[in-house]
């Protein structure tokens, strides 16, 4: 298994960052796209869809509605307010599971559901690569998300006795967040003091890497969550060694929407 995610791995990794790094406009929203199409087809799994027709039925219908969204960018501030109102629901969700399945409304909410993940995601992503320091700002949320999970991966280790959602993720726990929350702290702190930031940009970058880093646990909570009613253990087998697209994605899509909108009310795409 260790080999299998070393070569997986070294395969997607210059393909990344070369997609995130080197491409512009059209091109690197088309391969956003089909890196969110991709997780469409997996999360028709997760709602409940096995038959493969309907799973890329799905999928196609998320690569349609991208296309429409990168043709009317004014939907933008509305999809990014739509997944902020979305993940606040879903720290709800999360918190009532299983209890709180009966207010997914089935199939079809469940294939709502999947829109208000994937759509604000790959627009919160255009955004931040139209926007000034384009690829400083994606390096910047990633670094975040990735922090917080070395954090708490090591803090939970090391700490970890009490489960932050036993129902949802029996392995996480409340030291586990804290940790990852410090580590990420830390490192905007340590930016921020590099950078010659005020006082008064300091603490307010500190309080939205902070809420950026809580709602990517939530988004990670959700992708288990519906694991766990599908009774499945990975998301795809798209990714050999590391499970599905939505495996490796799940806390940056709840991560991205947010730090964009956050970014977007302090004015910087005007910028």
């Amino acid at each position: 298994m260790l080999k299998q995610r070393i070569i997986t791995a070294l395969v997607l990794l210059p393909i990344a960052l070369g997609g995130f790094f080197l491409l512009d406009g059209a091109a690197f929203a088309l391969f956003i796209g089909v890196v969110v199409t991709l997780g469409a087809w997996e999360w028709a799994r997760l709602a409940g869809v096995c038959a493969q027709p309907a799973r890329v039925l799905y999928a196609a219908v998320v690569a349609g509605l991208l296309c429409g969204l990168y043709l009317q960018p004014a939907f933008a501030p509305w999809l990014l307010g739509a997944a902020v109102v979305w993940w606040a629901a879903a720290i709800l969700l999360v918190l009532g599971y299983p209890d709180s399945s009966r207010y997914w409304g089935g199939l079809p909410g469940r294939f709502v559901i999947g829109l208000l993940i994937l759509l604000p995601a790959w627009q919160g992503l255009v955004l931040l690569k139209q926007w000034p320091q384009a690829n400083g700002l994606i390096i910047a949320v990633m670094v975040l998300v990735w922090g917080a999970d070395i954090g708490a991966y090591f803090a939970g280790k090391a700490f970890g006795k009490r489960k932050l959602a036993p129902r949802v993720s029996p392995g996480k726990s409340w030291e586990g967040l804290y940790g990852g929350l410090a580590a990420s702290l830390l490192i905007t702190l340590g930016v921020g003091l590099q950078q010659g930031w005020s006082a008064s940009g300091l603490l307010l970058a500190l309080g939205g890497a902070a809420l950026v880093v809580l709602i990517s646990v939530v988004g990670d909570l959700t992708e288990s969550m519906f694991k766990r009613q599908s009774g499945i253990k990975d998301s795809s087998n798209l990714l050999p060694g590391h499970g599905g697209v939505l495996d490796r994605i799940d806390s940056l899509t709840a991560a991205i929407p947010l730090f964009a909108a956050l970014l977007w009310l302090a004015g910087w795409g005007a910028s």
